[in-house]
């Protein structure tokens, strides 16, 4: 199965990100964006992991969420990777919080010894909202990037636990489903 680790949004919240992202998605810019019940923070990717392999994943995520207290995630700003000249992927931020970047640290350190390299780069945390279209063009791309760094996102949430995420790849998108919930704490 195709596994990631994420905090999860409450709905209130991704509902006011997909509607603040719509001058973004308006005249159909060739970008797959993430529906609004798949809005949420990825703190590790996994890829194809064994039920085996996905038991052990189980028990280090709840090691890792012992040692952090719940914490308040704050949208911040939106923008695209790698930048403005030729965006690939569209994303709110999120400000930055100790105990966010403790979770994610202690996740990358739990499943690390389990085969999953650790991330060389600094973790970011944005909540992913579309990606572009191999074929894209670039103008189209900017437009978008543009009307999504000038859309006013605000909001906050509790977060409470952290989740261990299926995917399901379809020619719909991707679909996610909860398998493990960690409480903080």
């Amino acid at each position: 199965m195709r596994l990631f680790v994420a905090v999860n949004l409450p709905p209130e919240l991704r509902d006011a990100i997909w509607a603040a992202a719509e001058p973004a998605r308006r005249g159909a810019p060739p970008v797959r964006w993430v529906r609004s019940e798949g809005i949420h923070i990825t703190l590790k990717f996994l890829g194809e992991v064994s039920e085996p392999g996905a038991a052990a994943v189980r028990e280090a995520l709840d090691r890792s969420a012992a040692g952090v207290r719940p914490f308040e995630v704050v949208l911040e700003d939106a923008g695209a990777f790698p930048g403005p000249g030729r965006p690939r992927v569209f994303w709110v931020g999120i400000a930055a919080e100790p105990q966010l970047e403790l979770l994610q640290h202690a996740v990358e350190r739990e499943i690390a010894p389990l085969g999953f390299p650790s991330e060389g780069r600094p973790f970011r945390p944005h909540v992913t909202l579309g990606r572009a279209e191999r074929t894209a063009a670039a103008p189209d791309l900017q437009r978008a990037a543009e009307r999504l760094a000038a859309a006013p996102f605000d909001g906050r949430a509790w977060v409470e636990s952290v989740d261990l995420m299926r995917s399901t790849l379809s020619p719909r998108g991707a679909a996610y489903e909860v398998v493990h919930r960690a409480r903080l704490g």
